[in-house]
């Protein structure tokens, strides 16, 4: 063997955990400190817990919620474009019919899909809609996002 290569041995070198185990073992540091052992360690302890040295579980629990923030949002951006409190002005119809339609009090989403619930004949009656300025509204409503009632 070569002289003076081999590190310097400590056979009774101390060991402590961080859950407060202590013990003795030979190595080649003089002392020892560890995180976890098998005292505290969830596989032998049966216990539910996260050991978390590094700080991932909390990277992870910041970027779950970003997530959770980001879907919130997107869903109330998706009920804020389906209110019924929607102005008629922002479906983009001829301003001949929204007009009619301010006349006989349909100013709102919300209204047209009232009247709109007792059939098509019900907007069919109102003096100067016809079907195609209907079918315009039923269209521009579903590609909004608007649920439509059975049978309209």
């Amino acid at each position: 063997m070569k002289e003076a290569i081999h590190p310097q041995w400590y056979p009774e070198a101390p060991v402590t955990c961080s859950c407060g185990n202590s013990w003795t073992t030979g190595a080649t540091v003089p002392e020892l400190r560890t995180d976890i052992c098998s005292r505290c360690h969830p596989f032998y302890t049966g216990e539910q817990r996260i050991v978390d040295t590094e700080g991932q579980v909390d990277r992870f629990l910041k970027r779950l919620q970003i997530r959770e923030d980001i879907l919130q949002e997107e869903q109330a951006r998706q009920e804020a474009r389906v209110s019924p409190q929607r102005p008629m002005t922002d479906l983009g119809l001829a301003k001949r019919h929204l007009n009619i339609f301010i006349d006989q009090g349909i100013e709102e989403v919300g209204q047209f899909m009232e009247r709109l619930e007792q059939g098509d004949s019900a907007i069919l009656e109102i003096p100067g809609i016809g079907r195609k300025a209907l079918a315009d509204v039923k269209r521009e409503l579903r590609t909004l996002g608007y649920e439509l009632p059975e049978g309209a």
